[in-house]
């Protein structure tokens, strides 16, 4: 029976299913209904210290269908971070932690460029007994005026200094979380990791307009006839996803024999996981975590079981005893462009040769090379 437990920057999780920022953690209530049902660890809804600033609205999301079916295979919000007091947040993560000692609970925060605020809002969580942090370098849309979210996760230089800031207040392992929406995610991971963060998240959502609606002219999720760009999400993403974990991945640990730049960091992979088998791609490219929001608005919390009992299944299939016997196995498979052109040429050069010496012509038979080219002819043997 696979060993699905993982320990990551010290922290011991059950699983490497981790319910991501989001709605399924906005408070006490569903962050327990996740311990409950056996998520590996939670991270909640981001936070700040004045809440009063955050205000929402709805419709706040949109849904793309594969043609034909209900499957929904993409999800746009225009969600901001959470709109409840911080207060009501330090009492609510001091029950959780009180009910769940031995869980892990992770605290999304987010703040402007204001090295006080970072450092009260890291201070008052772990006074709460939080876990661990994950920065909230990432959110696409909201607030982007106040140097928040993704345009902070832009600014390489900036988040280097903010992360320097968290590092030096925090006594707890920090994450990073990135932003897609950037040329480069290599950049902004290094700086944080650079800055002193534990570990990289990845991906957050992608900044998209979801569609037009043909019949009123009006862009969706529409409020009060307009709305704004969001963030883009669930299955269709992870290509995405995979891809740009492939990249911090290849930065941090190397791969094809070249060292990584921060082998000691942990990677946490998130984009369109709703099966256990999505799980295993994250994790083949290097991740010791897997994040989940979407899918849970979808399928329910029930979802940790599923992917738990599938993850396992595949693990059992291939002989893999635990999480680390094939993290990062993957990343050995991907190389230039020009070694696979050289690679293919090398391959049709060695069918070549097997074939020649090859009787395809009765008249071709030889006397004396008889038994040399009946050989030849015999299909590979065990």
């Amino acid at each position: 029976m696979a060993d699905l437990s993982v320990t990551v920057d010290g922290l011991k999780l059950p699983n490497p299913f981790v319910i991501g920022s989001g709605p399924p953690g906005t408070n006490a209530n569903v962050i327990g209904k996740a311990f409950d049902e056996n998520w590996g660890a939670v991270i909640c809804k981001t936070v700040s210290l004045e809440a009063d600033k955050v205000i929402n609205v709805a419709p706040r999301y949109a849904r793309m269908r594969a043609a034909g079916t209900k499957e929904v295979i993409g999800w746009q919000n225009i969600e901001l971070i959470s709109d409840r007091s911080f207060s009501i947040w330090e009492d609510e993560f001091k029950q959780i932690k009180d009910k769940y000692p031995d869980r892990v609970l992770i605290a999304s925060i987010m703040e402007e460029y204001n090295k006080d605020a970072w450092t009260e809002i890291v201070e008052r969580c772990q006074a709460c007994g939080v876990d661990a942090f994950e920065l909230n370098f990432s959110c696409p849309h909201g607030m982007p005026e106040r140097k928040m979210g993704a345009a902070m996760g832009q600014d390489v230089e900036l988040l280097e200094e903010v992360c320097k800031w968290v590092s030096a207040a925090a006594k707890v392992p920090v994450w990073a979380k990135m932003t897609p929406n950037i040329t480069h995610i290599v950049d902004p991971a290094r700086a944080a990791l650079r800055g002193g963060c534990e570990g990289i998240a990845a991906i957050n959502t992608i900044l998209c307009v979801m569609g037009i609606d043909l019949e009123t002219l009006r862009p969706e999720p529409t409020v009060e006839g307009y709305t704004v760009p969001g963030g883009y999400s669930c299955k269709a993403v992870r290509p995405i996803a995979l891809r740009m974990v492939m990249e911090l991945a290849t930065m941090m640990y190397g791969s094809d024999g070249t060292p990584g730049e921060f082998p000691d960091r942990s990677l946490s992979a998130i984009g369109g996981v709703e099966s256990g088998e999505h799980a295993a791609q994250f994790i083949l490219m290097g991740a010791s975590t897997v994040q989940v929001c979407t899918g849970v608005m979808i399928h329910g919390y029930k979802l940790a079981g599923q992917m738990c009992d599938e993850l396992s299944a595949f693990m059992d299939k291939h002989g893999f005893e635990s999480i680390e016997d094939f993290r990062g196995h993957s990343l050995q498979y991907f190389t230039t462009h020009a070694d696979l052109v050289r690679r293919q040429a090398e391959a049709k050069a060695a069918q070549k040769a097997a074939r020649e010496g090859m009787v395809t012509k009765d008249t071709a038979w030889e006397g004396d090379k008889f038994v040399e080219q009946s050989a030849k002819l015999v299909a590979n043997e065990d």
